[in-house]
């Protein structure tokens, strides 16, 4: 009788210890940080990465003949009506980019995966920043809170914010989502949830897309 009175004791009392911290992480805003970290982990698997394999082998075959420039041209022309807001305040339009390949992400600061995978992709963009331009929209109901979240983790990642309709073709209800538009101001790439971009898979895609 006393073990099994015991056992539900320490039962109960595991369950507050684990509640207490879950009230402290979320009081203190920690929680998304902690769930980010714990997704980064399986960011590492690379289950989670867009298949972009086909993709690319179809713009790598556009200089061999009519009929891959056929398939190229299946993808849907890329909207590049999208007023931005940076940080200083000025407005920067997505047309401003065109000619360069562009990675487009939406994230928000109280979203974990949106956190897991934003190291991978400021990685990504110390590599590639001068050849692809990177558009980190944020989602975030204030904007200043996504710019004092990038100034803490000392990103280097462009962050802009909506200053403007947000056209249909990227309106999307999860995040982040990841939009990859070519030079040519195709959409070449839509991924919805995390991913790990920093990757010599995804170098190579973005590389085919000039």
């Amino acid at each position: 009788m006393n073990k099994t009175k015991n056992k539900r004791n320490k039962k109960w009392l595991e369950y507050l210890i684990f509640g207490a911290i879950a009230l402290v992480l979320y009081a203190t805003g920690l929680h998304t940080e902690v769930i980010g970290f714990a997704q980064r982990g399986l960011l590492e698997t690379g289950l989670m990465n867009p298949d972009v394999t086909e993709t690319r082998e179809m713009a790598q075959a556009s200089t061999s003949g009519p009929e891959s420039m056929e398939k190229i041209s299946e993808d849907p022309k890329a909207n590049m009506n999208v007023q931005l807001r940076d940080p200083e305040g000025n407005i920067v339009s997505l047309s401003e980019f065109k000619g360069k390949v562009i990675f487009m992400n939406f994230w928000a600061t109280w979203c974990p995966p949106c956190v897991a995978e934003m190291p991978a992709i400021d990685k990504l963009y110390e590599e590639m920043g001068d050849e692809v331009a990177f558009v980190m929209l944020s989602r975030d109901q204030n904007f200043d809170t996504a710019v004092a979240f990038k100034e803490k983790k000392d990103y280097g990642l462009p962050i802009y914010e909506l200053a403007g309709p947000l056209p249909t073709m990227y309106q999307s209800s999860a995040l982040p989502t990841t939009f990859v538009i070519d030079a040519e101001g195709n959409l070449a790439l839509t991924h919805k949830g995390m991913a790990d971009y920093n990757t010599d898979e995804f170098k190579k895609f973005l590389n085919s897309l000039k």
